[in-house]
């Protein structure tokens, strides 16, 4: 289990996506109003407004909570594959709904998008591909000795 590469790239997935639930999304200052959009809410002049913007912390959670049953699974690859490809749209709605809530709030005022969300997010979904290739190889290597029998 540990010592596959898919592995290594499922918990880069599961890191990136923790590490991206700390960082702020979106950030702006004018003058004395601040705004800053995290995974987990929008927080504005001491005040957090946690709907609509938990939803991205919430898939998030669920990415990972699908990587880590995604490593548990290691006896039943094309489970696993299947769990990539849920996990694959999870991320994608992840990065989505980041995206809506931020142009929503670049309308009204102009704030800068947190490069390290940015960055940490793209990271999550290549490694999550990465893995799911890597799973897929080792399952062509095994039909493939099954044929030599």
């Amino acid at each position: 289990m540990w010592q596959r590469i898919q592995t290594v790239f499922l918990i880069i997935t599961i890191a990136s996506l923790l590490i991206a639930l700390v960082q702020p999304i979106w950030q702006v200052q004018s003058g004395d109003a601040t705004l800053t959009l995290t995974p987990f809410y929008l927080l504005q002049d001491n005040s957090y407004v946690y709907m609509p913007y938990s939803l991205t912390a919430i898939l998030a959670v669920a990415g990972i909570t699908l990587a880590i049953i995604t490593i548990r699974r290691y006896d039943n690859r094309l489970l696993q594959i299947k769990l990539g490809a849920l996990n694959s749209l999870v991320l994608a709605g992840f990065m989505f709904s980041a995206v809506i809530f931020t142009s929503k709030l670049s309308e009204q005022y102009q704030g800068s998008v947190g490069m390290v969300w940015l960055i940490l997010a793209g990271v999550a979904v290549i490694s999550n591909w990465l893995a799911i290739r890597f799973i897929r190889r080792d399952e062509r290597l095994v039909r493939d000795s099954d044929r030599l029998r």
